[in-house]
């Protein structure tokens, strides 16, 4: 568990989502600023991922195109379930309008659409990454569960293409470049990740929880950032562990699907309609809030709130001691989203130009076969690379970067498999037991 100085990531529907007594949050808001009315477009208070990156970037640049011609840059097929979306391979720029209505995950971002460039990392920095870099690059071992003394078993492939160069960055920027720090938390998601299950959802187990379209994965912010949409009226199932690894499941697939150069995604959610019965509980809040502030330091660029309950506001009033002030810039309340997401990758629910149908037989089948594909070009490029821990995820993920083998030697056509030599020089790692103890 994260010391309460480390940024925090959080759904913001879930985490708004606890029961809060009317009669508590008015006693609260009346003690304290009263929140902007839903018409004021005013910044409200979030749950959500900072880095030291994300305060020296302008946040006003995540927002500067508010208007974008064209289509998107490629849609899948509004209605054909036997082919619900283009291979990702296909060209990136359709020549058509989406088709209305849509069904299907669009595959790639206006051309407007564009990542901020990363901050150059100091020499101390770099010296910090190839420390970690070091270290998890040992590891031979991690624990099956949290337990203490728990029995380890050998790391997957699967594992250690998940540490990469970028996913290293995000944990030491999260504990402020705590080097040490940084292992312990790497290790423990890691260890929850088999613990909870998260890379053994099987997407018929959890498709019942997205049957209503509750969740919904489409389009690209201003910032190329994947859109997550979520809608709590929607809410179709009982409280029960699944809606949460639900929850986990998207954020993967949301991963899956940043292109090179974004790390992070948007998340819209849109409480219109919703009632207290439609709302996880208080329990299911705060383990939101383990996880994602825990094992998915870095992940959230934007949180756009709309039509927000007056029992909402109070939940994040109360929070708000606990938040770290650059984090609730990220969250925005009742703007006109068209500011942030391009009207033609914005549902029209959302106040945007895309018609959305959600018809569950389409759109799943479609998100699952999407997803895959990326994640099997992935994995090819990884094993191509020569299969390595700190590999870059521009080149995994299809980018003009080189992969680490070749950057390190420019050694494009050599066999890049025989790396073990290239490990940084520095102090011995510190093993995994060792950093077991520590936590």
């Amino acid at each position: 568990m994260s010391n309460p100085a480390d940024p925090v990531v959080v759904d913001a529907a879930a985490a708004a989502a606890p029961t809060v007594d009317t009669e508590k949050a008015e006693l609260v808001l009346a003690k304290t600023s009263e929140p902007p009315a839903p018409a004021q477009n005013e910044t409200g208070e979030a749950v959500t991922a900072t880095t030291a990156d994300s305060a020296a970037a302008p946040l006003a640049a995540d927002a500067t195109e508010t208007t974008v011609d064209g289509p998107p840059l490629a849609t899948a097929e509004g209605t054909d379930a036997s082919n619900p979306v283009p291979s990702a391979s296909d060209p990136a720029v359709a020549e058509q309008e989406p088709k209305a209505p849509v069904r299907t995950p669009f595959t790639a971002p206006l051309p407007v659409s564009q990542p901020s460039e990363p901050v150059p990392l100091t020499a101390d920095q770099e010296a910090r990454y190839a420390s970690v870099l070091s270290t998890v690059s040992a590891w031979t071992t991690v624990p099956t569960t949290s337990a203490k003394n728990s029995p380890t078993a050998p790391i997957t492939d699967g594992e250690r293409m998940w540490l990469t160069r970028e996913c290293l960055l995000r944990y030491l920027r999260a504990v402020k470049w705590n080097t040490v720090e940084a292992q312990k938390r790497l290790l423990g998601t890691l260890t929850w990740r088999r613990e909870y299950g998260a890379d053994g959802f099987d997407p018929e187990y959890i498709s019942p929880e997205n049957e209503t379209g509750k969740q919904v994965i489409l389009g690209y912010d201003n910032a190329s950032r994947p859109c997550l949409y979520l809608c709590p009226s929607k809410q179709n199932t009982q409280r029960t562990p699944r809606q949460i690894q639900h929850l986990v499941f998207m954020l993967d697939r949301v991963i899956d699907l940043m292109l090179p150069g974004q790390e992070t995604l948007s998340l819209l959610v849109n409480f219109g309609e919703s009632g207290s019965g439609s709302n996880p509980s208080a329990t299911q809040g705060r383990q939101t809030l383990s996880i994602l502030q825990t094992h998915y330091p870095e992940r959230l660029g934007r949180a756009l709130v709309i039509n927000v309950p007056w029992a909402v506001w109070g939940f994040f009033k109360i929070i708000t001691p606990f938040i770290d002030p650059l984090t609730r810039e990220k969250l925005k309340f009742n703007e006109d989203l068209r500011q942030h997401v391009p009207p033609q990758h914005l549902l029209s629910s959302f106040g945007g130009d895309v018609e959305f149908e959600y018809d569950h037989s389409i759109y799943w089948p479609a998100l699952m076969k999407l997803a895959e594909e990326r994640r099997a070009e992935q994995r090819e490029r990884w094993v191509k690379g020569g299969k390595r821990v700190g590999e870059y995820e521009a080149y995994l993920k299809g980018g003009d970067h080189g992969s680490l083998s070749e950057v390190e030697g420019g050694q494009q056509g050599a066999d890049p498999a025989d790396n073990s030599e290239k490990i940084p020089e520095i102090p011995a790692a510190v093993q995994t037991s060792e950093v077991v103890e520590q936590q």
